[in-house]
């Protein structure tokens, strides 16, 4: 790592603004004199309209405009959301149906927005809202994900949206009737709210023609797309830019329909529009995640290596297509399909399905997480059926470091591995050896105790290209544009630290500058756990333009031949020459030349394939059979992202997912009724973790550098969570199998695990 980074645990420089209140988020740096937007949304999950009449609420005190879907189209606005369709088994597209902006003629789910008022306050804009005469002719509201129910859409007939299949369901059929052992088990993946620090926000104004939208993203070129297709602009007359965003988890990757109309209000009004979503607002409105249940079936030979996998999902997509939701459980599920096992025949197939509740999209991994849940449930289990040890069945069937690059049933390469040197290590870190007696002094208390292990592995996705450009300033600093945002992951820190390794400028001498469409001609947002690999091979491209270009003028200056210059990551030098500049010190040379060409540089640069980030999480939980309260007692991690740049950070993104994955394990639930309201739309409802429910987590990196890239980086913002899930799920079902229960499906809350409990000790009576 040392040509590549000094690997040091840099502290984040910019939580120092953040902690201190200067912060510079969307709701912060709204312009002066904008107006408020405030949606009126159905409080009804599936009814056609039959009333939408606005006008009173037109023309109430301080409002300037009221839009309905209506009036969108009337503008000659395109309504359409965009929305991923895959392909069906039989050679068809999945279900489009339409997306309205702002509902039209039904409505599709509690939440969905019906109209925009923008009033000179928000009270106006409230008290405007409670004016509109609306109603619809109710239907049965649809909240099973399965075929039939009220048909949602035309489109999708029983209310299927897709029907995909990947893999050779023929071989895994003759597989399974050849093996000598099957085992099977039914999974439930639940849904959660995503519930970022900040809520979704934006602003809209106009300026000498030209569209600016600034939102809370994950990046901004796809909103300008989106946008200048949708008002029907030149890609030039569009602007957007991200300012500092609180948290975005996958679930602010994508557009939604408040952006737009904020546009259109602010081109009808004349006046820049602000909207920022309340916290009930946002547990209606933002996309939600995961929502699915699988089967998942292997079969075995004699020796215990599995010879086939199957799985068949069905996947809640909620009321419409969001922007992802078709590729998540298909696609990206493939991904990592087979994890870290050496299984060729495979058979995934999936069915989505439309239901009468808020869109369901990418969360935290997005379909990794999910798909390495399945399989790492089912081998715990297979372990327990076969009567093996479960950490013995995964090392017969990991890929073995020869095998590597080694292409999985499903395409991927991977490049490197040591799946083995991993477990070994967090078989020492996890103390594996002093559980029994752990146990053993629980049960005395009356407690269970049980241990769960996850092997995970993830895909990075998203562009495998990106740019970096580097200014040097008249003030003696430098400034490097990013094409990637930060949502909280110390991108400026990470940024500016490897920089700063490989030209020798000083990191507080560098400026990230990141998010706006106008500043940065292209980039590929954050999503994927892409960014600090794709945006540092930019940045090594870059300084290699820089280092180039600064020996041809030194060679002049210096009077020596440009060969004869080197560069030792902070200055140049030839021999026979006392000149010895740093990067910053050609610089000023070049602006007192007159060389303003040698100021600026930029380049692109793609991978040549993706990274696999891989480990192993172990987790302890102790359960009180009494009242069902599960505790995460101990919780180990060891990673393999290859070569890290700051540890520190690295280690703080897996706390983050960890933190994710306990609490959808075992505290968060989304909760919806039999006519498709919300239950859990408040904090009172929807549990989120807090820092007693967590414990010291544990993190080693054991790295394994990745060949996919010139640094041997893997990812590895969205890892901690897609190894979390089943590291706690295995550790519950493993400290109740002993009481009879079969059947441990998340959210693990006091209730459920009671029941689960009662359920058996009822069943042995």
């Amino acid at each position: 790592m040392e040509k590549f980074g000094k690997s040091q645990s840099v502290i984040r420089t910019e939580d120092v603004r953040f902690l201190t209140g200067a912060g510079r988020y969307v709701d912060d740096i709204a312009p002066a004199g904008a107006l408020h937007g405030f949606f009126f949304r159905s409080s009804q999950a599936h009814g056609v309209i039959t009333e939408l009449d606005v006008s009173d609420a037109a023309a109430a005190e301080g409002v300037h405009a009221v839009l309905t879907c209506a009036d969108l189209e009337a503008a000659g606005i395109d309504v359409s959301m965009p929305g991923t369709q895959v392909q069906n088994r039989d050679g068809s597209k999945g279900a489009g149906p339409l997306r309205p902006l702002l509902a039209k003629d039904r409505v599709r789910y509690v939440g969905e927005p019906i109209a925009l008022i923008v009033a000179e306050t928000m009270a106006q804009a409230r008290d405007a809202a409670e004016m509109i005469l609306f109603d619809v002719d109710d239907l049965p509201a649809k909240v099973d994900v399965a075929a039939g129910g009220e048909t949602l859409h035309a489109e999708a007939p029983d209310n299927k949206a897709f029907d995909w299949g990947m893999g050779d369901e023929a071989a895994t059929q003759a597989a399974f009737d050849a093996a000598a052992r099957t085992v099977a088990l039914d999974v439930e993946d639940n849904r959660i709210i995503v519930n970022s620090m900040e809520p979704r926000g934006c602003y809209a104004e106009w300026v000498e023609g030209r569209l600016h939208v600034a939102n809370n993203g994950q990046g901004v070129w796809a909103h300008k797309g989106y946008l200048s297709k949708a008002f029907d602009l030149d890609e030039a007359d569009v602007r957007v830019t991200n300012p500092d965003t609180g948290g975005g988890f996958g679930m602010k990757a994508m557009a939604y329909p408040e952006y737009f109309c904020a546009a259109q209000a602010a081109r009808v009004t004349g006046r820049p529009v602000r909207w920022m979503s309340e916290r009930t607002e946002a547990m209606l409105s933002d996309n939600g995640g995961r929502d699915l249940t699988s089967l998942a079936e292997f079969a075995f030979d004699a020796d215990n290596r599995i010879t086939a996998y199957r799985v068949s999902t069905r996947c809640n997509l909620g009321a419409y297509n969001s922007q992802f939701a078709q590729a998540i459980q298909t696609m990206l599920f493939s991904r990592v399909l087979m994890g870290v096992y050496d299984v060729q025949t495979t058979w995934l197939q999936v069915e989505g399905y439309y239901t009468n509740t808020t869109p369901v999209d990418a969360y935290r991994g997005a379909g990794r997480p999910e798909a390495i849940y399945v399989l790492e449930r089912l081998i715990d289990r297979a372990a327990r059926e076969l009567g093996v040890d479960p950490w013995d069945l995964r090392r017969v069937n990991f890929i073995k470091p020869a095998q590597f690059p080694y292409t999985t049933a499903t395409g991927e390469t991977y490049d490197v591995g040591d799946f083995n040197l991993v477990l070994d290590r967090v078989m020492r870190e996890a103390d594996t050896a002093g559980f029994a007696s752990r146990k053993a002094a629980d049960a005395q208390r009356g407690l269970l105790r049980g241990i769960g292990l996850c092997y995970y592995i993830e895909s990075i996705l998203g562009d495998p290209s990106e740019g970096a450009m580097v200014d040097f300033e008249d003030d003696g600093t430098a400034t490097i544009y990013v094409g990637t945002q930060s949502n909280g992951q110390g991108h400026e820190t990470v940024y500016a630290q490897f920089l700063s390794d490989q030209t020798g400028i000083p990191a507080h001498l560098i400026r990230v500058v990141q998010g706006d469409s106008d500043l940065i001609a292209q980039g590929g947002g954050t999503g994927g756990s892409r960014s600090v690999t794709t945006q540092n091979t930019a940045t090594l491209a870059t300084v290699e333009t820089i280092k180039e270009s600064f020996t041809a003028f030194l060679a002049e200056e210096m009077g020596v031949p440009a060969a004869e210059i080197s560069f030792d990551d902070e200055r140049f030098r030839a021999d026979g020459s006392n000149l010895t500049p740093t990067m910053l010190e050609v610089a000023e040379m070049a602006r007192t030349k007159g060389r303003d060409d040698l100021l600026s540089h930029h380049e692109r640069a793609t991978l040549p394939g993706r990274s696999f980030p891989n480990g192993a999480h172990v987790a302890e939980v102790v359960i009180d059979p009494d009242t069902g309260v599960v505790t995460t007692d101990r919780y180990t991690v060891v990673d393999d992202f290859g070569n890290l740049i700051n540890p520190m950070l690295a280690e703080g993104q897996v706390h983050g997912g960890v933190v994710q994955g306990i609490g959808q394990a075992v505290q968060e639930r989304v909760v919806y009724d039999e006519d498709g309201q919300l239950l859990t739309a408040t904090f009172m409802d929807y549990a989120l973790p807090r820092a007693g429910d967590i414990p010291h987590i544990s993190f080693t990196s054991e790295p394994v550098p990745s060949t996919a890239n010139i640094m041997g980086m893997k990812g590895c913002g969205e890892a901690g969570t897609v190894g979390a899930l089943a590291a706690i799920a295995n550790a519950v079902q493993d400290a109740v199998w002993d009481q009879g229960v079969r059947q441990a499906d998340m959210p693990f809350t006091p209730h459920r695990v009671w029941e689960m409990l009662q359920g058996e000790k009822i069943a042995a009576e």
